[in-house]
């Protein structure tokens, strides 16, 4: 059961990453193309909120909340677990691309930058019904 839940937190933590990242592609992309659900003001809250976290927690040289849980219980199944950051951890693994945590907090931090930008350039939406 140990190994199921760490996977679950992996599938988690895969699918945070990839909605911070794709959520900019899908921005910016949707700007072109007249996509009205990039505007979505909770949306691009939620977004500029997750990619701010992850780079806090780089700033404090925090390893993240899910790779810590996702450890324990792999330790806990008596899988191998691994150190440091889970983009580091797996951009090594797949890419083999080793790199010192700085380089990461320096990428968080400017595409933190992009995300904050796309509020000037993709200027989020918000419908008050409350009002009607």
């Amino acid at each position: 059961m140990y190994a199921l839940a760490a996977d679950a937190i992996l599938i988690s933590h895969v699918l945070f990453v990839a909605f911070v990242v794709l959520g900019l592609v899908a921005i910016y992309i949707g700007k072109w193309l007249a996509w009205p659900w990039v505007r979505n003001f909770w949306f691009r809250v939620l977004h500029l909120a997750a990619i701010v976290i992850v780079m806090l927690e780089a700033w404090g040289g925090m390893v993240c909340p899910l790779t810590v849980w996702e450890n324990r219980l792999r330790e806990k199944a008596g899988a191998a677990i691994y150190s440091g950051s889970f983009i580091h951890h797996w951009l090594q693994s797949i890419l083999y691309y080793d790199a010192p945590e700085w380089v990461f907090v320096v990428c968080y931090t400017l595409f933190a930058g992009l995300v904050l930008a796309s509020w000037f350039i993709v200027r989020p939406t918000r419908h008050d019904n409350r009002s009607k």
